[in-house]
């Protein structure tokens, strides 16, 4: 557990929770495996929030069972970290949580653990273990701890006010970059506000998308699966729906002789989109991870440090 202290996640031994919590990662990271199967896991740590508040806050049928005098080791065999979670209290009160559709994603860890207050830990099916607090992500990828601070915690380095759009679409928006694209190494750029009068900045090479909208979590999953298999910008309009997708971002002369290179082609495009059109607010997803955030040619904002 010392790399994932040094990567932030100040575990006290003295406390009774981080305790619980610590024994959580370890089966986690350490699960029985059974006939060559790794199974995946998830517990809830804690949650101190509300229970009557948490169906609306995460926008899901929440029905928790009562764990009674099941043993720790049996009842997390019922828990796969998606639909179904364990959750854990120091005082022994252990519940199952039972949701009424899969909520395994990066950001469903995410707003689960606001939602409820307590702190999340997942195997997810594809083998990479996360806990997630008020602190941010931490993920294991096999080999270290990566640290992701949560997009709250940096999102006013954004300034957002009413001339770039709404406070709470961008950031749900960023979040979607984050956990949703970036965790999933699926590239990408994502054009909020776009003013589509500029037409020459706009090679609109795909037919028009459904309308998709950001803030409707049942929309993130197809918006997602499309976004993996396209290159081109998305383009949201200022309520968050999805405009246009693969398209190709065409620099003016003055954004090409005025804004230098930035990384890749992907950024650099993105960053000359952005000096064109000042208002609008471009979120650029690296197939390694980071998400960068640019308006008027200038960085505004990192997911990580670059």
């Amino acid at each position: 557990m010392e790399e994932l202290e040094e990567a932030g996640l100040g575990l006290d031994p003295l406390s009774r929770t981080d305790t619980l919590a610590v024994a959580e990662i370890d089966y986690a990271l350490r699960p029985k495996v059974h006939e060559r199967r790794v199974p995946s896991y998830g517990a809830i740590i804690e949650p101190a929030g509300d229970p009557a508040s948490w169906s609306v806050a995460t926008a899901l049928d929440i029905e928790r069972r009562p764990v009674t005098d099941r043993s720790v080791g049996s009842s997390r065999a019922y828990a796969d970290g998606v639909s179904s979670w364990l959750i854990r209290r120091t005082h022994g009160d252990d519940e199952w949580a039972i949701f009424d559709r899969p909520a395994g994603s990066e950001r469903d860890l995410v707003v689960l653990a606001e939602a409820m207050q307590g702190m999340v830990v997942q195997r997810h099916p594809s083998g990479i273990v996360r806990v997630v607090n008020a602190g941010g992500v931490f993920r294991w990828d096999g080999r270290r701890w990566q640290h992701q601070p949560l997009v709250s915690a940096w999102i006013d380095m954004v300034g957002v006010c009413e001339v770039y759009g709404h406070r709470d679409v961008l950031e749900t928006l960023l979040e979607f970059a984050v956990h949703d694209l970036g965790a999933r190494g699926i590239g990408a750029t994502l054009v909020y506000h776009p003013d589509t009068s500029l037409e020459a900045s706009f090679d609109r090479r795909l037919p028009t998308p459904p309308p998709l909208h950001v803030m409707h979590p049942a929309d993130l999953a197809p918006l997602r699966h499309v976004l993996g298999q396209v290159d081109g910008a998305a383009l949201f309009d200022d309520d968050g729906t999805l405009e246009q997708i693969g398209v190709r971002l065409v620099p003016s002369a003055s954004a090409e002789a005025e804004v230098e290179g930035f990384r890749g082609t992907r950024h650099t495009s993105a960053r000359r989109y952005s000096f064109d059109d000042p208002t609008a607010t471009v979120v650029v997803v690296s197939e390694d991870g980071p998400v960068t955030v640019l308006r008027a040619g200038k960085i505004l904002g990192a997911s990580a440090p670059e």
